[in-house]
């Protein structure tokens, strides 16, 4: 009987190791073959970077390329010691906005949330798997994620695919290089609190006139999220600002109407920074590196330091340079930050333009 019984247990134990192992592999695998957003694309890397903070932020922003692209945190910190950060990714649908604040809740609570209502635009019917990805992949498994997912997900995803994303990009092994070995187990930092950093210059000429729309209105679903979004600061007791950066192309002034109205009915501040220009004295001759449609790092220091007064002047933030254990922090970010300013410019005066650096470079 001892025997025996130690025999089924030996096949328990065995059973058990091979389970173990099989599991292992497929989680290596899976680790292989999903894209890394080390170079080129680098916007599928923001949403996971958030949670390697170790400070508390004043201040979160939530958006698309107009909040991740416009605001550099770390400017904002050296001018008034703000804490910031900025939740974007990649064309950042709102109602993804709103469950990455809700993410984001679950371990701090900032007194200011600003929100860049250029995702409005994005109509639900309109939105891309491939951005999906780059913004929901990253996010640590909770019921936000969930709920982020299936509010997400186009006709021909799956549920399932989000669980193992193997089953999404197991076509992928015909284009790994050693950039995927390399990054298996950890990634490199990409972001500056979340700002994506350009130094490179490209003046912006004539800007083509969008196509005229049928209807102005922003269709229910986005309105039903931004409604979401401001009850939830309302139940934190979160300062909400709705802002629009100063960058003229792909936006109409009826959009900027029904914001204005949006924002006077419910007691919102809503910022639209073209207006302000002159004020913070952006010149789109040098301050773009796409011909107008979003800033560059000289544009985007402009932009946050005329920002970071308002915040200052308006709302009770702290001065974290005074606070030891977050300045040393912000220090080593804006050694990092420095770093690849340099290693751009560098860059540009020896190929006359970015190569390692933006959409067009290589994943090897």
């Amino acid at each position: 009987m001892a025997k025996k019984g130690s025999t089924k247990l030996k096949k328990i134990i065995t059973a058990l190791v091979l389970l173990a192992l099989s599991l292992g592999i497929l989680w290596f695998f899976q680790r292989l073959l999903v894209k890394k957003y080390q170079v080129g694309v680098i916007e599928g890397s923001f949403t996971e970077e958030y949670y390697k903070e170790k400070v508390p932020h004043d201040v979160l922003i939530f958006g698309d390329c107009d909040a991740y692209e416009n605001f550099s945190p770390i400017k904002m910190y050296e001018e008034y010691g703000i804490s910031s950060y900025i939740r974007g990714s990649g064309e950042q649908y709102i109602w993804q906005s709103y469950y990455l604040l809700k993410d984001a809740l679950r371990t701090e609570t900032p007194k200011v949330v600003v929100l860049s209502i250029h995702n409005m635009q994005n109509i639900p019917q309109n939105r891309r798997e491939v951005y999906n990805r780059m913004t929901l992949d990253g996010m640590r498994w909770s019921k936000d994620k969930v709920d982020a997912i299936n509010a997400s997900m186009r006709p021909e995803e799956t549920f399932i695919s989000y669980v193992f994303p193997i089953l999404r990009y197991h076509y992928r092994w015909s284009e790994l290089n050693a950039n995927d070995f390399k990054h298996v187990f950890s990634k490199d930092k990409v972001s500056h609190n979340g700002y994506y950093m350009r130094c490179d210059v490209c003046p912006q000429g004539i800007l083509p006139k969008p196509m005229p729309r049928i209807s102005y209105k922003f269709d229910d679903y986005s309105m039903y999220y931004l409604d979401q979004i401001r009850l939830l600061c309302e139940e934190k007791g979160i300062t909400l600002l709705l802002v629009r950066a100063p960058i003229e192309y792909g936006w109409f002034k009826q959009w900027d109407k029904n914001v204005e109205e949006y924002a006077a009915k419910y007691g919102l501040t809503y910022i639209n920074f073209n207006d302000y220009r002159k004020d913070m004295e952006l010149d789109m001759t040098k301050d773009t590196y796409d011909k107008g449609q979003h800033l560059n790092i000289y544009g985007a220091e402009k932009l946050s330091v005329f920002f970071g007064k308002y915040l200052m002047d308006n709302y009770a933030l702290t001065d974290y340079r005074t606070v030891p254990e977050v300045s040393k922090e912000y220090e080593k970010d804006i050694a990092f930050y420095n770093w690849m300013r340099d290693d751009q410019l560098a860059e540009i005066e020896k190929y006359g333009k970015l190569i390692s650096y933006g959409a067009n470079a290589t994943e090897d």
